[in-house]
């Protein structure tokens, strides 16, 4: 066993019929699996010993502007999967009616590690399925968002990913009218 999930010296999983060797997993301090594998910027796992990208802490609690400052900042240092990380931590936090929104605002910047990773047709579906999500707020957009704007931009986004270019650099999102 190489003590990373199961996997035998030679490359084959274990049988239930080994089910009672031990096997070591990466777990958490509370004894939860975790996988501690290294990850790229994209959130991609990569080999043990590995450079790694840290991560987002998981579960922190921030005020929706702090969310918002902070997604925004890994927007811009081309760190959607990490925005996605912060906006899921609101998203689960939140049982209001603002929940729907930090779902589909971690949607968006999930289309966006889509785009990144080259899977297009898994970001055209999250970046319309998050303009979805976020449209109901643009009449009344909460904690200073501009939701229209944001909901043209993923036009706009997906439009180019449509193109003869479907590689090119989409332009970043701006969560909020900059003042």
């Amino acid at each position: 066993m190489d003590g990373r999930g199961g996997v035998a010296e030679s490359g084959h999983t274990l049988s239930m019929a080994d089910a009672a060797i031990p096997v070591n997993r990466d777990r958490d301090a509370t004894g939860r699996a975790r996988n501690a594998r290294p990850r790229d910027a994209l959130g991609r796992p990569l080999p043990y010993g590995s450079a790694d990208v840290p991560r987002q802490p998981e579960g922190q609690r921030r005020t929706p502007d702090e969310t918002i400052v902070e997604a925004q900042r890994l927007l811009d240092a081309g760190l959607p999967f990490h925005a996605h990380e912060v906006f899921e931590d609101a998203w689960k936090a939140s049982a209001g009616p603002n929940r729907a929104l930090w779902k589909g605002l971690a949607q968006l910047a999930v289309g966006l590690t889509h785009v990144g990773r080259g899977n297009l047709s898994g970001a055209r579906t999250l970046l319309h399925r998050g303009a979805d999500a976020i449209a109901p707020y643009r009449d009344d957009p909460p904690y200073g968002l501009d939701i229209a704007s944001l909901c043209r931009w993923v036009d706009g986004a997906v439009a180019d990913l449509d193109g003869p270019d479907s590689v090119a650099m989409l332009g970043l999102p701006q969560l909020r009218t900059v003042r």
